[in-house]
């Protein structure tokens, strides 16, 4: 009998917990209809938003302190390997291999301190602050179910007062219900309206407490870090002075193709330098100089029947075959050309010797086209050198190919500062100093590149000398910084 009770009794409360769910579904429902009205707090909701605001940020907090926790925790598993890396090669008759197991040791214990103490002055503390929201929310819920109870009351006892045919006994005993359901939701709404403003105002002092503490504790765990840190750092200078001749030192990728450059290089200078038996260019009878006259522009309006250019320049009757030395045919061209000239080199020079680096290097730094004396005399026969410079085409400028900055090599591309002191191991390569500054330039081959090094001039050498041929060279990429 005792059991069919209780089977009934909890029957009877599940028929009521039913009921109770249907008639807030249907004010619920009749609300958002706009056929029933609602009772607002717009004080008790703004505490509400605070809550949720508060709970979302001290989530956030709790989850970004465990990241932290974990991150202390990988540091130390991190700075132990590394501390059982230096025993291991740290060999016995080593000096300090005492001092640096103890160090070792103190550096273990202090990454432990240091996380127990984060564990029990941060993150328990946040687990006990987060522990009160849950309660508090699960409150807030019921609050407003308590609230739609005391709605769904107060509709229906005003709807048995207004009915045509008034039941004195339904409508007392609404009133009843109506006196029950508000006496229990202004106790909650009373409660909650003390507790959140109050927890709301209690977030600024948490907050302060808890990042103070993980700034103390951080701040005397590297102090105390520092200290071992010294005590290791003395232990390896020790070691450095007894073992000092063991200077670890920057070196340079391998070069592969060295010797083939320098090969080249050699070859290049060697077919540069004077030929043994040749002489300069002699005199002509007359005493006028034998170098070719130089080269220039007459700006005067072109004569008629001027021929073309390029095309072979006619004989004239009284012009001899062969032109003396000194004299240069030459002709204006128009508006819209460019403008070329003919150099015709003496038939009684004698070849002269070829140009060295310095001459070769000079004589690259002239403008495009220009025609030197000693290339003039180079060959026996008649040499045809065009020369472009800019025209005037309908008024207008045309600017030729355009001249490179006169403060900087040919090519060139950015500067890199030496790091460190290089010492050149070949003929082609660059001796340096740390702050040194190189100016970059492109290699004239680039198959002759290996990789890890680069072709430049340092600034003090171009500054000086101008000439690449004498002052330029690879050097490892690794020993330099770029600047510019």
């Amino acid at each position: 009998m005792a059991e069919m009770g209780s089977k009934g009794v909890t029957a009877g409360k599940i028929a009521s917990n039913v009921q109770k769910k249907l008639t807030r579904a249907q004010e619920k429902v009749l609300q958002k209809l706009g056929k029933a009205d609602e009772t607002k707090d717009e004080q008790f909701e703004q505490c509400v938003q605070n809550f949720n605001k508060q709970l979302t940020e001290g989530t956030r907090l709790q989850k970004d302190l465990r990241t932290y926790l974990a991150s202390v925790k990988a540091m130390h598993e991190a700075s132990k390997k590394l501390n059982e890396c230096l025993q291991e090669v740290y060999e016995p008759d080593w000096p300090g291999r005492d001092e640096a197991s103890k160090i070792a040791e103190n550096n273990d214990l202090l990454w432990m301190d240091y996380h127990q103490k984060l564990v029990d002055q941060a993150l328990l503390t946040m687990d006990t602050y987060l522990g009160q929201f849950p309660d508090i929310k699960s409150r807030i819920a019921k609050r407003g179910r308590k609230l739609v109870d005391y709605d769904s009351a107060r509709h229906h006892y005003e709807s048995l007062q207004t009915a045509k045919k008034k039941d004195e006994a339904k409508i007392a005993k609404a009133e009843e219900e109506l006196i029950k359901a508000q006496k229990v939701f202004e106790e909650m709404n009373v409660d909650l309206q003390e507790e959140l403003p109050s927890l709301w105002n209690s977030r600024v002092g948490f907050y302060v407490n808890t990042f103070q503490s993980i700034a103390g504790l951080e701040e005397n765990f590297h102090k105390e870090m520092s200290k071992l840190n010294q005590n290791l750092n003395d232990v390896l200078i020790s070691l450095e002075k007894q073992h000092g001749s063991n200077t670890f030192t920057v070196k340079a990728q391998p070069r592969k193709k060295a010797k083939l450059f320098s090969r080249l290089r050699r070859k290049k200078n060697s077919d540069n330098a004077p030929a043994k038996g040749n002489k300069s260019p002699s005199p002509p009878p007359d005493g006028s100089p034998a170098a070719t006259p130089e080269i220039r522009v007459n700006h005067e309006p072109e004569p008629a029947g001027a021929a073309t250019p390029g095309a072979a320049l006619p004989k004239s009757p009284s012009q001899p075959t062969e032109s003396p030395a000194g004299s240069l045919p030459s002709r204006e061209p128009s508006a819209a050309e460019g403008t070329f000239a003919v150099a015709w080199p003496s038939q009684t020079a004698e070849p002269g010797p070829a140009q060295p680096a310095e001459a070769s290097e000079a004589a690259g730094a002239q403008e495009p086209g220009e025609t030197t004396a000693s290339e003039a005399a180079s060959s026996s026969l008649p040499a045809v050198v065009v020369e472009t410079f800019s025209a005037t085409v309908n008024g207008t400028v045309e600017s030729g190919s355009g001249a490179g900055r006169l403060d900087l090599p040919p090519g060139f591309m950015f500067k890199v500062q030496a790091q460190h002191d290089y010492t050149a191991t070949d003929t082609d390569e660059l001796q340096l100093k740390a702050g040194d500054v190189v100016l970059v330039i492109p290699f004239q081959n680039p198959e002759e590149q290996d990789e890890g090094w680069l072709m430049g001039v340092k600034e003090t050498d171009w500054n000086q000398h101008k000439e690449l041929e004498k002052c330029r060279g690879v050097f490892p990429e690794n020993f330099t910084e770029r600047v510019q």
